[in-house]
C-alpha cells in the first residue's frame, strides 16, 4: 500500500508532499488506520541508554516534524522514540522555496529548509497534549537572525524552555542551512557553548529534581583529526550522548544526478558510509558514550551496520520517506538483543 501512496506523492513537490504525508498519517491515526501505510506494532525491546528506558533502539530523526505537530501519529508506527526539531526560540519561516529535492536514483534527499519552525513555545504546546508513551527528544537551533557569536543565547533560552517537557534534549550546532552553524563544532566556540549548556541543565536538573541527558548532533563532514577534537570536547564538558550524523555537504556519490548541485544537505543512502566512519571513530575516542547513529539506514541490514560501527540507537529519515513505515520494524527487530 505504501508503494501506490510513494507513487502518488512523489509527483508532487517534495514540500508538498511532505505536508500531505503528515496530514494523512493525522487522519489515518485518528481512525486506528495506520497500519494501512504497513506501520506495525512496536517491537519490545527495551533498553536503557542516558538512564532513559526506550521501547526499542529505533527513532526518528529530527527534521521531519519541526514543531510536534504529528508526534502522536508518527509515534504510534512503532518507534521507540521521537526526536522533534530543529526549534528556535522565535518562529522563523527559514529558506526560500523550492528547498527540498529528492533524488530517487539514490535514495537521497537534499534540503535547504533553514530550520523552519513555529518557535519553541508552539512545540512545547504540542509535547504537552501528546499521548506518545515512548522517548521524546527535543532538537534545539538557533534563530538566522542571531549572530553566531550570541548562539549560546538561543540554545540557553531553548534549554530553558524545554527541560521540562524533554526526555532528552538534542543541540543540533551541525545543520549545513544556517550560515555560521557549523563553526560551533569547533575550537572556543564549541567549549564556551557545551560549557554553558552543561552548567545550565545541570542547574535545571537540580531545580527540577529530573535529569534531562544533553546529546549534541554533529556533521560527518569531518576528518578523523576533527572527530577526535569535537570528541575531547564533549568528553570535557559531560555530554551525555552524540548523534552521528547531520546532513552532508558533499555531492560525489551523487555527482550528475538531477538536483544533486542544489544547495543544501545531503541524507540517505550516500550518507551512510560517512556517517559510519564519524560513528566508528567516536566509538575509539569515547568507548562508554551513548552514540544515536544516523544517515542511510534504508534496511535491516544497514540498522545493523550502524550498530556495528559503534551506535547504541538508530534514527530514520530518508530511509522512511522512501521504505515507508514498514522499515520502523524491520529496523528494530533487526536491532533486537
Amino acid at each position: 500500500m505504501y508503494s501506490l501512496v510513494r507513487s502518488v506523492l512523489f509527483r508532487l513537490d517534495a514540500e508538498a508532499a511532505h505536508g500531505v504525508s503528515l496530514s494523512t498519517l493525522d487522519m489515518l491515526h485518528r481512525l486506528h488506520l495506520s497500519r494501512m501505510l504497513g506501520a506495525q506494532e512496536r517491537v519490545d525491546d527495551p533498553v536503557e541508554i542516558m538512564g532513559l528506558n526506550f521501547p526499542n533502539r529505533v527513532g526518528l530523526a529530527a527534521g521531519l516534524d519541526k514543531n510536534a505537530d504529528h508526534l502522536d501519529a508518527l509515534g504510534a508506527l512503532g518507534f521507540g522514540f521521537v526526536e522533534v526539531g530543529t526549534v528556535t526560540p522565535k518562529p522563523q519561516a527559514g529558506n526560500p522555496k523550492p528547498r527540498l529535492f529528492r533524488l530517487p536514483e539514490q535514495g537521497a534527499i537534499i534540503n535547504r529548509m533553514g530550520f523552519n519552525n513555529a518557535g519553541v513555545d508552539h512545540l512545547i504546546r504540542n509535547v504537552q497534549r501528546s499521548r506518545y508513551d515512548g522517548v521524546i527528544g527535543i532538537n534545539i537551533g538557533k534563530n538566522l537572525t542571531t549572530p553566531v557569536e550570541r548562539a549560546v543565547d538561543d540554545y540557553l533560552t531553548c534549554l530553558q524552555r524545554v527541560h521540562g517537557h524533554a526526555h532528552y534534549v538534542a543541540v543540533n550546532i551541525s545543520s549545513p542551512n544556517t550560515p555560521g552553524l557549523r563553526n560551533l563544532q569547533f575550537g572556543e566556540h564549541l567549549d564556551n557553548l557545551l560549557g554553558a549548556l552543561r552548567e545550565q541543565c545541570s542547574r535545571l536538573d537540580r531545580e527540577s529534581g529530573r535529569r534531562v541527558p544533553l546529546a549534541v548532533k554533529i556533521a560527518p563532514d569531518m576528518d578523523d583529526n576533527e572527530t577526535a577534537l569535537v570528541a575531547k570536547a564533549l568528553g570535557a564538558n559531560d555530554i551525555d550522548a552524540v548523534i552521528a550524523t547531520n546532513t552532508t555537504v558533499s555531492r560525489e556519490a551523487v555527482s550528475g544526478l538531477p538536483h544533486a548541485e542544489e544547495q543544501g544537505g545531503l541524507s540517505g543512502s550516500p550518507v551512510f558510509e560517512p556517517s559510519n566512519r564519524v560513528v566508528r571513530a567516536l566509538r575509539r575516542y569515547l568507548p562508554s558514550i551513548p552514540i544515536i547513529g544516523v544517515g542511510g539506514i534504508d534496511s535491516d541490514e544497514a540498522a545493523r551496520g550502524k550498530r556495528d560501527a559503534g551506535a547504541d540507537l538508530v534514527q530514520l529519515y530518508s530511509g522512511f520517506i522512501y521504505r515507508g513505515p514498514a522499515l520502523v520494524a524491520e529496523c528494530a527487530e533487526a536491532l533486537r538483543t
